[in-house]
């Protein structure tokens, strides 16, 4: 820490995707404002996730509208340390000012003036603003059920990398979203007993009728559902572009050879027991997945397409036995499993804010991520505004909405000062 004190107008923090597209639309409007980060560009891209990693949508698709990636094929499902590499070069295209190494520890109101005093490990900052872009994915979640079984290696899918650095014996994974479904195909695939417990999902098809799912959510207008609906908060979205991208299907991954139970509900003397709720969840998102079917082929009337006919999309394979007869226990040590794997999401850490901006359960209150506080922002959390938020090229929309209000406030404030 030093004496010194650096003014400058907003402060974004965090080098993420969020970060890097509010500093873009921050550039473009000439608002003075410093991206600080503690570690490197996009770093959770590099070092926060297993080494076969690819994003989950085609390249054309997940991307800032300023820039394509490099490759030729722009269907193609980029691997993690390219989409690093990408934001790297982003920032670069655009001279965007990112300070790395640089740890936020606290930010404070200042009192009987404007602005926020920030604490950080390179020195303190003196700012109008602040725009929290850190991101949902920072403390990752192990539930309070997780057994102290002393030979049981057990760690969360953000630990993960790969098949070799699992100890001999079977694995227990839970949580059956993106993550966990293709790290339970990868090990299965590597030779692996896999047990893989599954809870409530959507399912949406990775191409239908010759697009790709995210094309069908951009013409349908879902990815602009303002809100999520009720009980269906924790609902994950079971979708991937590993293997070129395929349609998530329970089905044949049982057929492939992994062990589907339902949600794990306890653990008790080296004994698991598991929902009875298997069946009722792949049905849910079976529903969830010929409904999209269903808003494609009306789309596909209503506008007088041609797009090849897929009959084939709704025909399902038979129930496997996991489903029929459920496994409701599993004696850890007799069935040879010796790793879990924790899919279960993750939390946010906002302990450095010291800001009148959060409810009861520690979490932001805004209204598309304007905060109840005035000068603080949120950017990149699920949900912010729209259902694509979340994601690359939402994110950036979300920025602009952002970067607009905050050029609202910079010229009231410049009036203020004028008069």
């Amino acid at each position: 820490m030093t004496d010194n004190i650096t003014d400058i107008d907003t402060l974004i923090i965090g080098a993420g995707q969020a970060g890097i597209a509010m500093s873009e639309h921050l550039t473009s409007q000439e608002v003075p404002h410093l991206i600080l980060e503690k570690k490197r560009i996009a770093e959770a891209w590099r070092s926060g996730r297993w080494d076969s990693l690819v994003a989950n949508g085609p390249a054309w698709h997940d991307r800032f509208p300023g820039m394509n990636f490099p490759q030729k094929d722009q269907n193609i499902f980029v691997p993690k340390e390219e989409v690093a590499d990408y934001f790297n070069a982003y920032v670069e295209k655009f001279n965007l000012p990112v300070q790395t190494g640089v740890e936020v520890l606290r930010v404070n109101r200042n009192l009987g003036t404007s602005g926020f005093t920030v604490e950080t490990s390179q020195g303190t900052f003196n700012t109008q603003r602040i725009v929290s872009a850190t991101g949902p994915f920072q403390i990752p979640v192990i539930p309070a059920i997780a057994p102290d079984i002393a030979d049981l290696y057990q760690i969360h899918s953000a630990k993960y990398r790969n098949p070799e650095q699992l100890p001999e014996g079977g694995v227990l994974v839970i949580g059956a979203g993106s993550s966990g479904v293709q790290i339970a195909d990868e090990l299965q695939r590597a030779g692996k007993k896999v047990y893989l417990s599954v809870g409530p999902h959507d399912r949406p098809p990775r191409h239908y009728r010759g697009r790709d799912f995210v094309w069908w959510l951009g013409v349908l207008g879902l990815w602009d559902t303002a809100a999520t609906e009720p009980g269906k908060e924790h609902v994950t979205i079971a979708v991937s572009g590993a293997h070129g991208g395929t349609t998530i299907d329970f089905r044949e991954l049982a057929q492939q050879g992994l062990n589907l139970v339902g949600r794990t509900e306890s653990f008790d003397n080296g004994v698991v027991r598991f929902r009875d709720d298997l069946t009722a969840n792949i049905y849910a998102g079976d529903d969830n997945y010929l409904s999209l079917l269903d808003q494609a082929d009306q789309y596909i009337e209503r506008n007088g397409l041609d797009f090849p006919e897929e009959p084939q999309a709704r025909e399902f394979l038979a129930d496997p036995e996991c489903m029929t007869n459920p496994i409701l226990e599993l004696d850890l040590k007799q069935s040879g499993i010796t790793t879990i794997i924790w899919a279960t999401g993750y939390a946010t850490d906002y302990s450095w804010l010291k800001v009148d901006a959060f409810d009861e359960n520690n979490q932001p209150k805004h209204h598309r991520g304007i905060s109840t506080e005035p000068g603080v922002y949120f950017l990149g959390l699920p949900w912010l505004s729209r259902r694509g938020s979340s994601f690359i090229w939402g994110v950036w929309h979300d920025a602009k909405y952002i970067a607009d209000q905050i050029l609202i406030q910079r010229q009231y404030q410049q009036y203020n000062n004028e008069v």
